[in-house]
């Protein structure tokens, strides 16, 4: 409606917006996704709220689906079901696997379908979550409500009838605890690709276990017999129990619950009476075997727990620790070879394996780095491989399911601005990282790598950028403040020489000398500006050569005295110079201009018959000179910008570019020394500079004259 009332488009494009983009069916999904937008954006919020005020519960305002995963090979049904329920439902979903301890008993079998079965959730577009805990159900019930999770999908149980009499299934406590949270059970598919048989080396490795309980319950009772005729039998026991804590910090539950039956047999037999023999005949000892039997199991199960809630804490501190140590360093690197470096040495620290990494060329094409350290070479194929990573934007190559012929698993380095390059990894072992662990920590090594790839990027191009603008500026300023400059004596020298030729003669002779006085007047001053704009781009650009003499300062005065002797006029000028000035080592050329371009600032500065003081003396290896006046001297804070490039004080009181002083900065620093200004006591300011007197003078020998 809009539109036909002409408020949207003038009435000549009315027609054409209403049949090609205007339309109704185009509106509708325009608003669909506005009020997508708006339901995340409010999930969003709400999800802050409920966690900044601590709100438990699930509101599921947006839908959000959970797929519960196990080793099991029904698994895989599990997951295609939540896909089509969050395809449905157009909602996110999470694929959760719960490690306990059970499950870090997995046979390789189950580790490897576990493995797929993840890849598999990543590859349908889930978010993976690998929590750990002791009971399965609190682990999902949590991690679903702090995601605000609506629906939660897991595969039907298939343990027998009898195990199900005696304790409840994951789905029942799911299902008893869920609350407000949607439960649903699907039926379960095999995956007949997978064997579910334990490989002959782990059953070996449990037989040796089984042994290892036997023979430390054979241990502790040798330990017990030495210490049956001084001890109690309280104390033999405690010999058991520290027999089974010992088995259960070294194997695992069966093994520790072997031992703890094996021990009550071995303390019965031995150390009860009657002797050697299994029967009781007093019946308070069963009370003492079943209290034994118990506490053993007990504190084997505990054992087992805490060793492996341990070792799970030291794998996360490794990774942490790890991606710390590289965040870390890579924080303080600059450039990017260094970058490089710094992550390939600490991603095949964690990871043993090879490390290349690809960057593009100018043309876009992907080169390998060859000075990383115990990197592989890449052949044609392999780069290949990188360079469809880098193009997609996805993992691909050894262990995924794109190009698994490659040798190496490829990761883009990708970064805000883009891919940036390559990461390829080539395992000593093939299936070491298939894990998801791995993948999503290497692919966080990956990001760490690309985020410090582009900061040192964005420092490279701010870096030129500020050259560029740095540049811009001077040669702005340069020409607002040269060209006037120009303009001024060349039109005085264009108008003076112009009169002499069209008015020759009509002028008397006192006219044609000013005309000609004006023209080399201004003359020698636009020399003077060119002079100075050639210095400062010598000073600048480090093609400025000192070649030092020993010299009196004294014949260097006086020939910049003699250089201004036409603009000094009848300027009083006073010269404190010691007679036992030693000589000093130095361009004579450059520190007469130095002189040379001090008196002419105090001429431009300072009124007209004002005098002026130039001194020197020595002092800690130092020869210091001194320009000074008795004008109206430096405005406070003004000292330390009179010696930059175009600066100009008093601008009123005298033309100039601004190079004068900065050239003597320039100059007397190529000399060693430095120079600075500031205000008299009693009026007028001094610019003083100091020459370093180095080497050995030349003896100088009288001469009969």
């Amino acid at each position: 409606r809009r539109v036909q009332e002409g408020k949207v488009f003038v009435p000549g494009l009315t027609q054409e917006a209403l049949q090609n983009f205007f339309r109704k069916g185009n509106l509708i999904a325009l608003r669909e996704l506005a009020l997508r937008r708006t339901a995340d954006r409010v999930d969003a919020q709400m999800r802050a709220y409920m966690q900044n005020h601590a709100i438990h519960t699930t509101w599921p305002v947006a839908e959000r689906i959970m797929a519960c995963i196990s080793p099991s090979p029904h698994a895989i049904r599990v997951v295609r079901a939540a896909k089509r329920f969050a395809d449905a439902l157009r909602a996110e979903w999470l694929a959760v696997f719960v490690e306990t301890r059970a499950t870090s008993q997995m046979t390789e079998a189950e580790r490897t379908r576990l493995a797929e079965t993840l890849r598999l959730a990543e590859q349908l577009g889930a978010e993976t979550v690998t929590l750990t805990g002791d009971w399965i159900t609190e682990e999902i019930l949590s991690h679903a409500r702090s995601r605000n999770v609506s629906k939660i999908v897991v595969g039907k149980p298939v343990r027998p009838a009898w195990k199900r009499f005696f304790s409840d299934t994951i789905v029942d406590d799911l299902v008893r605890g869920s609350e407000e949270i949607d439960v649903y059970i699907t039926t379960g598919e095999e995956a007949s690709h997978l064997s579910f048989v334990a490989p002959r080396r782990t059953r070996q490795r449990t037989w040796l276990a089984y042994m290892r309980a036997g023979v430390n319950v054979t241990l502790c009772t040798a330990v017990a017999w030495a210490m049956f005729p001084h001890f109690d039998l309280s104390n033999l026991i405690m010999v058991y129990l520290l027999g089974v804590v010992g088995m259960a910090a070294t194997s695992g539950p069966g093994p520790a619950s072997l031992a703890a039956v094996l021990s009550v047999a071995a303390f019965d037999f031995f150390f009860v009476p009657p002797y050697f023999s299994f029967a009781v005949v007093n019946t308070q000892y069963l009370v003492t075997f079943g209290v034994m039997l118990i506490v053993a199991l007990m504190i084997g199960h505990l054992t087992i727990r805490i060793r492996w809630h341990a070792e799970a804490a030291r794998q996360r501190e490794r990774r942490t620790a790890s991606l710390y140590a590289l965040s870390r360093e890579l924080a303080g690197t600059r450039g990017v070879p260094g970058i490089l470096q710094a992550a390939v040495r600490h991603i095949a620290e964690v990871f043993p394996s090879q490390i290349v990494v690809l960057l593009p060329d100018s043309t876009g094409h992907l080169v390998p780095q060859t000075d990383l350290p115990g990197r592989f070479e890449v052949d044609t194929s392999e780069l290949a491989v990188g360079q469809w990573v880098h193009d997609h934007t996805q993992m691909a190559g050894l262990g995924t399911a794109t190009l698994p012929g490659a040798k190496a698993l490829y990761l883009p380095l990708t970064a805000s601005r883009g891919t940036l390059g390559v990461l390829g990894a080539r395992p000593a072992d093939p299936h070491a990282l298939e894990t998801p662990e791995q993948l999503h920590q290497l692919e966080t090594f990956a990001n760490q790598t690309a985020l410090a790839l582009e900061r040192a990027q964005l420092a490279d191009e701010a870096q030129r950028a500020e050259i560029r603008a740095e540049t811009e500026r001077m040669r702005s300023s340069l020409l607002s403040s040269v060209s006037h400059d120009l303009r001024t004596p060349l039109a005085s020298i264009t108008g003076a020489a112009s009169s002499l030729l069209e008015t020759r003669a009509a002028l008397d002779t006192p006219m044609s000398r000013e005309l000609l006085e004006t023209i080399q007047e201004e003359s020698e001053r636009l020399s003077r500006l060119v002079n100075n704009l050639l210095q400062m781009t010598r000073v600048e650009s480090g093609a400025l050569q000192i070649h030092r003499d020993w010299l009196p300062l004294e014949e260097i005065v006086g020939a910049s005295l003699e250089r201004l002797k036409q603009r000094l006029g009848d300027r009083p000028v006073a010269t404190r110079l010691p007679v036992d000035l030693p000589l000093v080592p130095i361009d004579d050329t450059l520190i007469e201009q130095v002189f040379v371009n001090l008196l002419d600032n105090v001429l431009k500065y300072t009124p007209a018959g004002s005098p002026i003081e130039i001194a020197a003396w020595t002092g800690k290896g130092n020869v210091t000179a001194e320009v000074g006046d008795r004008g109206p001297g430096l405005d406070p804070g003004e000292e330390r910008h009179v010696f930059e490039k175009f600066y100009r004080g008093h601008p009123a009181a005298g033309r100039g570019a601004g190079l004068g002083l900065a050239i003597c900065r320039g100059f007397v620093e190529a000399h060693g020394g430095r120079i600075w200004a500031e205000n008299r006591p009693d009026g007028g300011a001094a610019f003083r500079f100091t020459l370093p007197l180095i080497g050995t003078p030349p003896v100088l020998e009288a001469s009969d004259d």
